[in-house]
């Protein structure tokens, strides 16, 4: 699954309206709806404020470990792990991982 398609997921799964941004920046391929409240780009991918709202809407908590992130749903069940690699950005992985347990929940919504 690419990056745009776990972002339409995650956004469906969080009940947030995005459509395709026209700015061609390939960093936010996607900008809040003229419906929402919130105005400009939506990629939690990149934005932390994003990530943060992502997991606070779809009530994720998440738990940085030894081996990386683990993101769990209310009741505490794991949605989604996503494993330190090396030299990696302990903040871009965490949003990732964010984004990743959110798109499972989207995925098994009808």
């Amino acid at each position: 699954m690419n990056d745009r398609e776990l972002l339409e997921l995650a956004a469906k799964a969080a009940g947030v309206q995005i459509v395709p941004c026209t700015c061609r920046n390939e960093d936010w391929p996607f900008k809040y709806a003229p419906n929402e409240q919130r105005r400009g780009h939506w990629n939690p991918l990149r934005n932390d404020g994003d990530a943060l709202r992502l997991a606070v809407d779809l009530s994720l908590q998440v738990k940085p470990c030894e081996t990386g992130v683990d993101v769990c749903d209310e009741a505490g069940d794991e949605v989604w792990c996503e494993f330190t690699e090396p030299n990696s950005c302990h903040y871009q992985m965490t949003r990732r991982a964010i984004v990743r347990a959110a798109a499972e929940i989207g995925m098994a919504m009808p």
